[in-house]
């Protein structure tokens, strides 16, 4: 390991002061930007990082190639038929990016590009890539695009004419996620940010306008709110979707006629949320109504489509949680969750006829493909598990057949059979039992001398579900043992299982964790000496509060891009999702919840002892968790710690959230993470 001295932040006290309690901190210097102290900092931490995993680069190089030699670098996707058109995307050996293109009627057909993106990237001379809306006109002439160059998320929009080739003059800036194109073809909807990164205002854009004449359409003026666009498979209504993390909103437009008024469904009603689709003159719903905590589905008249005449279609079943639904001309198909795995209801909507697909492993996992065909009997689904690779599959919802379209191929020889998947349960501190999914190579001891990475989230009521990994291979075939934590705060056995994990009962989140890893140890998966933690985001927070709580449970902690400063942040309501962020953490202005995220906040609870090995990431322009909270945590950890354990700051100085946007950088940003964690477990 290189003998370079580790870099130091300076330290300049900074007070705050709330309900009483003054709190100091001494890196909030290290929030701004645009200073060439902060920017030569980070640069430091880079390069002492760099210095200190030296040793490691031809490991990095040869985990790099394994996980290249794992993938059919030149591919395509299982295409969607659209109308006329087929629909894919491929990649080609040495190129970043993806290409998305079509065929016309038939995949025998003359190629059509749409978008290269590697095009892009190259004449832009981009450092960073990232592809956000991606919108067929109804007509299928016109495609909406909108790409973000530098992480921040902040896209800019352009109208491409397929016929053509050629970009219309249209050109928008500051566009968020959302966009739906009304039937005529030459009106489209989208939102836009506020200062604080909040969708707040939704826009109607005519085709060879300029962006200064757009119609600003609503103001979600509410800071705990932010708006989306969705559009019923019918194509009758366009959706307009105001939502807080505890409570929605739905306003439909007849997506005939742009030019007309969007109408309210039900006004919002704190604690009520509720989706909406369409089909044969009637709205399905979504909805938690009258404390159906997992959800129900139920139908309304859209004429009159407030909840007083919402009516039971599936009623509320406490063990069965409802996801979302789709519709098609002839049937339902509605997504649901039992017993922590994923189920998928299905029912014909002429016979009311009803049937649960059937999949081939007892642990996997699903989500919806690209439907969007309004008449159709066959449903796309992508389907994984912890062995058996991403697949493409269609499922004919009348004769029940199972067609895998596309498997990802996984190169070098990979058998399933090679790997063992189980299903267990550790014992939380209240007496709750808290599942995992684990995965290993079939022949691991499992006599404590195997080295183990224990995964984790648990916050928004987010699945983690146990999907596959091709990159996992390389830890799997140098005997790692890979584990998902299902822990209160996400939402695997349904919404209170959520509800158990935020707000003032979040520390569940971390002691379930903590439980996790302690059952590993003492069923003989592992040892304290071969655990290794590793969480991104909210999931750093989880890393940054058990480091805190647990620090000689594990022998290393890999925290990417980590919620940590989370105090400092939720009382600052300038900073991009703060606000909305209340319904799930809580507001510290308030002395209850101020108290309780002091109780547990990573960087206001590091203390003056023995912390295990840290790989720490950040990204400077990531607009979800600014850089400076996992710079400030790691600076306060230099200060403080006794031991002399690594402690590693990386920060993607042209990225955000996501890392590098680039295929070939991400494998190389994992190899990375995997150097750390092989060689910290020798």
């Amino acid at each position: 390991m290189s003998g370079s001295a580790a870099p130091r932040a300076d330290v300049r006290p900074h007070e705050i002061t709330v309900h009483g309690h003054t709190r100091v901190d001494n890196y909030f210097w290290l929030r701004n930007k645009t200073s060439r102290d902060v920017l030569g900092y980070l640069e430091a931490e880079n390069q002492y990082t760099k210095e200190v995993m030296k040793h490691t680069e031809e490991l990095q190089e040869t985990l790099y190639r394994e996980m290249v030699a794992r993938i059919q670098e030149t591919d395509q996707s299982a295409p969607v038929r659209y109308g006329d058109y087929f629909y894919y995307s491929r990649t080609v050996k040495g190129l970043q990016y993806s290409i998305y293109c079509r065929k016309h009627l038939s995949m025998d057909a003359e190629e059509q590009v749409m978008i290269d993106l590697n095009r892009v990237y190259e004449e832009g001379g981009l450092e960073y890539l990232r592809l956000g809306v991606f919108k067929v006109s109804p007509d299928q002439r016109l495609l909406a695009y909108a790409l973000d160059t530098d992480g921040g998320e902040s896209y800019t929009l352009r109208v491409k004419d397929l016929s053509t080739g050629m970009d219309l003059d249209d050109v928008l800036e500051g566009v968020a996620y959302s966009l739906e194109w009304a039937n005529d073809n030459s009106t489209f909807f989208y939102n836009t940010h506020d200062e604080a990164k909040r969708s707040d205002k939704l826009w109607r854009h005519r085709l060879g306008s300029e962006q200064s004449d757009d119609a600003l359409i609503f103001h979600e003026e509410d800071e705990l709110f932010s708006l989306g666009l969705g559009k019923t498979r019918d194509h009758r209504y366009l959706l307009l979707g105001l939502g807080s993390i505890e409570t929605s909103e739905v306003h439909v437009l007849d997506a005939d006629e742009p030019l007309s008024e969007f109408r309210l469904v039900e006004p919002r009603e704190k604690g009520l949320r509720y989706s909406i689709d369409h089909r044969d003159g009637l709205f399905y719903l979504v909805t938690n109504l009258d404390d159906s905590k997992n959800n129900r589905v139920m139908t309304v008249d859209p004429r009159e489509p407030g909840k007083a005449g919402w009516r039971d279609m599936i009623p509320h079943r406490s063990e069965v949680k409802v996801d979302g639904l789709d519709l098609f001309a002839g049937h339902m198909v509605v997504y649901e969750r039992e017993n922590g795995l994923k189920t998928l209801r299905i029912m014909d909507l002429e016979s009311d006829e009803v049937h649960y697909l059937k999949f081939p492993e007892p642990v996997y996992t699903y989500g919806a493909g690209s439907n969007p065909n309004w008449e159709t009997k066959t449903l796309r689904i992508g389907y994984a598990s912890l062995t058996t690779a991403d697949s493409a599959v269609d499922y004919d919802l009348e004769t029940r057949d199972w067609t895998v379209v596309k498997r990802r191929p996984v190169l070098g020889g990979y058998d399933p059979e090679d790997y063992v998947s189980e299903r267990v349960f550790a014992t939380a501190k209240d007496g709750v039992k808290v599942p995992m999914s684990l995965v290993y190579r079939r022949g691991v001891k499992l006599d404590g001398s195997d080295p183990c990475l224990l995964y984790g989230y648990g916050s928004y009521g987010i699945s983690v579900d146990p999907g596959f990994s091709s990159e996992r291979l390389s830890l799997l075939d140098r005997g790692f043992i890979f584990v998902i934590a299902h822990i209160r705060g996400g939402g695997e056995m349904g919404r209170e299982w959520y509800e158990a994990g935020k707000w003032l009962r979040k520390r569940n989140t971390f002691t379930d964790f903590i439980a996790c890893g302690e059952w590993l140890v003492e069923n003989g998966y592992t040892s304290r000496d071969r655990l290794v933690a590793v969480g991104r985001s909210a999931g750093g927070l989880l890393m940054g509060a058990v480091t805190n709580l647990a620090p000689g449970l594990f022998h290393a902690v890999v925290a990417g891009v980590p919620f940590v400063d989370v105090v400092s942040t939720m009382l600052d309501t300038s900073i991009p999702l703060t606000v909305g962020e209340f319904e799930e953490w809580g507001n510290p202005q308030e002395k209850e919840y101020y108290e309780y995220l002091l109780s547990y906040s990573p960087y206001d609870n590091v203390e003056a002892k023995d912390y295990p090995e840290l790989l720490v990431t950040a990204g400077l322009n990531d607009p979800r968790v600014a850089y400076w909270e996992p710079a400030k945590w790691v600076a306060k950890l230099r200060t403080l710690k006794t031991d002399s354990r690594r402690l590693l700051l990386k920060t993607f100085m042209g990225a955000g959230h996501f890392s590098s946007s680039g295929r070939y950088d991400w494998l190389r940003d994992t190899a990375f993470e995997y150097a750390f964690i092989l060689d910290v477990t020798g």
